[in-house]
């Protein structure tokens, strides 16, 4: 049987966690419904003089408990099942870490490595005018993506100073520090990963020197947990890209590679140099180590490999790299998945403090960011780790209902419905 896609594997989850908790019908509908959705055709004058058109998308799945929050990703395989399915996934990852927004995500169909930084300014700032009067610091609040960054944040920021220049700086997050950005940005996901997995390793009883981890996917999010992890004493014995991977028993020196991936976009070229060798990504996952970090794309852990996954815990860096034929086969094998909407919540609770400093015209220092995080998702790991006890079930199964009990109750306030 063919895998869920992603959209469907959200779908699936949603409706069994509603089902645990027993929400009545209309409010089931309601919460799996997005509140808006957003299509555009974005034209550009290309280099060349020619116009070429390129589909865009927002979609706006719940403000139930604020502001609607998402990034913005520039991929060929963009479409609005994909925007859907994620926006969803954003309205739970704010709701687990307790966060006062909403979820949303945006995305345009291209292919961003194959258009020069004239182009894409040039999309980006057309987006951004036609999402105009849908965005906003009150409103909307885009953040970064798969291929989008702290300068793609920077232009619908200078689309939007009209408004005024603080109030443009509130209207995204994820941008360079000197616009208004916050320190610890960077970081912040790969950051979250480390700080559950010390916390998780530490109620299981394990210690962090004897922990091995693997990596799939070190872009920003991999690179970081893995440089935390291999900071605290941990053998990173596997990384990989898009490329390919590589494996070095004794684990590999994980600082040149994160100074790599600043610099060019494949910095694990040469590493055959240091004793390593060619892994391929699927190899990477069937490895026995005790941590494995998906942190590419989704839909990695499938049906076809789940039951070759050899770690005790998988922490999701990615969103919905575990397809839910897969989540099943990990969960009926014992291995503990810390899903998504908690695990990668670290890039949009420093987005929400990112936020929250250009709202008050502040500047925190990193050590203050990297305390609010750390403290952020302990606490929600441990009332979804609580719930999960109380309910015994899976810790995803735990999130979501956590999540949505939390959507459905402001949901039922805010419409002055029985709760």
């Amino acid at each position: 049987m063919e895998d869920a896609t992603m959209l469907q594997t959200v779908k699936s989850v949603l409706d069994r966690a509603m089902s645990e908790i027993k929400l009545r019908d209309d409010m089931r509908l309601l919460l799996a419904t997005p509140e808006r959705e957003i299509l555009v055709t974005v034209p550009v004058v290309m280099d060349d003089g020619s116009v070429k058109t390129f589909p865009g998308y927002r979609v706006q799945h719940s403000s139930a408990l604020g502001p609607y929050k998402g990034g913005i990703r520039y991929s060929p395989g963009v479409d609005l099942e994909e925007v859907r399915a994620l926006a969803a996934l954003m309205t739970l990852k704010c709701a687990v870490a307790g966060l006062p927004y909403g979820g949303a995500k945006g995305g345009i169909c291209c292919e961003p490595r194959k258009m020069s930084d004239r182009e894409l300014e040039s999309m980006t700032k057309q987006y951004a005018r036609m999402l105009e009067t849908v965005i906003g610091p009150q409103i909307d609040i885009p953040a970064p993506d798969v291929n989008t960054n702290d300068r793609v944040m920077s232009w619908i920021m200078n689309e939007r100073l009209h408004t005024g220049a603080l109030w443009a700086r509130a209207s995204v997050t994820g941008k360079p520090v000197v616009l208004g950005g916050s320190l610890g940005r960077r970081e912040a996901t790969g950051r979250g990963l480390y700080t559950l997995a010390i916390e998780l390793l530490r109620k299981t009883g394990r210690e962090i020197k004897d922990t091995t981890v693997a990596v799939q996917g070190f872009g920003n999010v991999g690179a970081w947990a893995a440089y935390f992890l291999h900071a605290a004493g941990a053998r990173v014995v596997a990384v990989s890209n898009s490329k390919g991977g590589w494996f070095r028993d004794d684990g590999l020196d994980i600082p040149p590679l994160v100074v790599g991936v600043a610099r060019t976009s494949a910095p694990l070229d040469d590493l055959d140099s240091v004793g390593a060798r060619r892994i391929s990504n699927e190899e990477l996952i069937a490895l026995p180590v005790d941590i494995l970090i998906p942190a590419a794309m989704e839909g990695q852990i499938t049906s076809r490999n789940a039951g070759g996954v050899k770690a005790r815990m998988v922490l999701e860096g990615a969103n919905g790299p575990t397809t839910y034929q897969a989540d099943h086969i990990l969960e009926g094998r014992g291995v503990t998945v810390v899903p998504d909407i908690l695990a990668s919540a670290g890039g949009v609770v420093v987005s929400y403090f990112e936020w929250v400093q250009n709202m008050m015209g502040l500047q925190w220092q990193f050590d203050e960011v990297i305390e609010k995080l750390d403290s952020t998702m302990i606490r929600s790991l441990n009332q979804v780790w609580d719930l999960a006890g109380r309910k015994a079930c899976s810790l995803r199964l735990a999130a979501y209902m956590l999540a949505i009990e939390k959507v459905a109750d402001a949901t039922s306030r805010r419409l002055a419905l029985p709760v």
